[in-house]
């Protein structure tokens, strides 16, 4: 970074590309526009640059008035065309990171990303890339591409590493106020990253190289994924042995030190736990490592569905009926509650599980309202009617939003399954649970 460079965050004159406007790069572009940078977002979708450009946003997070504010004020403009790259100072890559049929990491996005960036570079431009990846991603790909080029590293372009840190409808933590991780190729591209950074979070925690930014992503992640499935397993444990495993927590987590509440659930879903541990599996076994602790927690977590599937099948023998022909009502179709994102999410699973048993199956959200099966058929919710539970032979709790009232649920369910511990012991007359009977 020099010192034209410097005056250009500090002016706020230089001009930041945001490629990616989904969860991560709406969010993050709106939150440069609102401290005076001027914002084009990149994104292939014409559909999302529509709304964008109209004034609306597509994110729960991200409130309408605030886009529409910026797009007025011409400080956010979303884009399908590539070579407004060329007046970038500052390109910040935000694409999605899936990972292919075989469960290998898919680069295409980035690689996408990056012919898109190759061919309209502007000389000094900074590169960031926050999705998602192996490391080694930012020195391969990015770095090492360019270079190929004739390009060279802190004259013709910087680059950077920095793990975005979303979650998707939690209140309490932002852009703004989540410690960024930023890790640079060298050291003028961590200042110039750290830089930038610096003009919209609170606090920017800088690393000494990008495979340790790359893998601090990673490592939080796999960090919650084994912890989920340890406790998901210890919730399957507790049903074995007639044991409430909520009351458990509670008291474990009473404990001031050494102790870390996670909770059970049906699986895990969204763009993270059930995808960065595996990039991380993958990198390992090309340094012939394998680890154990990475594939049994996808193994147990991914188990999950199967085994709410058997739990309502035990549900519904409590009251005499079948699994097959059954009317049963999924409440909550999202991973997780208060958002829309249906990526990944356990759900879908246990929504296809219960249909093949040729179940009647129907569900209830409000921030998702339609999705396509695995058929390929489209589905949608029904309204939130709560007189119209009573026509459902199981309610299986999933997710609930704080629009929903599970109490009115539950009241007119005449039987429930309760896989997030909604409801406690109450209803325990009608109750299924996950982690334990509620009748004892």
């Amino acid at each position: 970074m020099n010192l034209q460079h410097k005056l250009q965050i500090e002016n706020r004159t230089a001009a930041i590309t945001i490629m990616g406007l989904g969860y991560v790069g709406l969010p993050l572009a709106v939150s440069f526009a609102k401290a005076g940078f001027t914002v084009t977002g990149y994104d292939p979708s014409e559909k999302k640059v529509a709304t964008i450009n109209a004034g609306t946003s597509d994110i729960s997070d991200i409130p309408s008035e605030i886009v529409n504010e910026l797009v007025i004020t011409q400080k956010l403009i979303a884009t399908t065309d590539a070579t407004t790259i060329k007046q970038a100072d500052i390109i910040i890559i935000c694409v999605p990171t899936p990972l292919t049929a075989s469960f290998e990491p898919d680069m295409s996005f980035i690689e996408s990303a990056m012919t898109a960036i190759s061919a309209n570079l502007k000389e000094g431009a900074l590169i960031v890339l926050e999705s998602t990846t192996y490391p080694g991603t930012t020195r391969e790909v990015i770095s090492q591409g360019l270079e190929k080029q004739g390009l060279r590293l802190d004259t013709d372009f910087f680059a950077a590493y920095s793990p975005e840190r979303v979650d998707p409808g939690n209140k309490r933590f932002t852009v703004q106020n989540t410690p960024k991780v930023v890790g640079g190729i060298t050291e003028a591209s961590k200042n110039y990253a750290v830089n930038i950074y610096n003009q919209i979070i609170d606090q920017v925690v800088p690393v000494s190289t990008t495979e340790i930014a790359e893998m601090s992503k990673l490592l939080e992640n796999t960090f919650r994924s084994v912890n989920i499935a340890f406790i998901n397993e210890m919730a399957m444990l507790a049903e074995k042995l007639d044991i409430n495993i909520w009351e458990t927590i509670d008291a474990a987590t009473t404990k001031p030190f050494g102790f870390m509440k996670f909770t059970p659930g049906p699986g895990i879903g969204g763009h993270c736990i059930p995808l960065d541990p595996m990039y991380l599996s993958w990198k390992a076994k090309s340094s012939n490592f394998f680890s154990r602790f990475i594939e049994l927690s996808q193994d147990v977590n991914k188990s999950m569905p199967e085994h709410v599937v058997g739990k309502a099948m035990m549900a519904l023998n409590k009251v005499g009926k079948s699994l097959t022909a059954s009317k049963i009502l999924l409440v909550g179709m999202v991973y997780k509650e208060n958002i829309s994102d249906l990526r990944e999410s356990p759900a879908l699973d246990i929504h296809e599980l219960l249909t093949k048993q040729r179940a009647i199956v129907d569900f209830l959200d409000t921030r998702a309202t339609s999705f396509i099966d695995y058929e390929n058929k489209v589905q949608k919710s029904i309204p939130l009617d709560y007189e119209q539970i009573a026509a459902y032979d199981l309610v299986v709790l999933l997710t609930c939003h704080e629009d929903m009232d599970v109490t009115k649920i539950a009241t007119n369910a005449s039987a429930i399954l309760d896989t997030k511990n909604f409801l406690g012991r109450t209803f325990a007359d009608k109750t299924t649970a996950l982690g334990f009977d509620a009748n004892l």
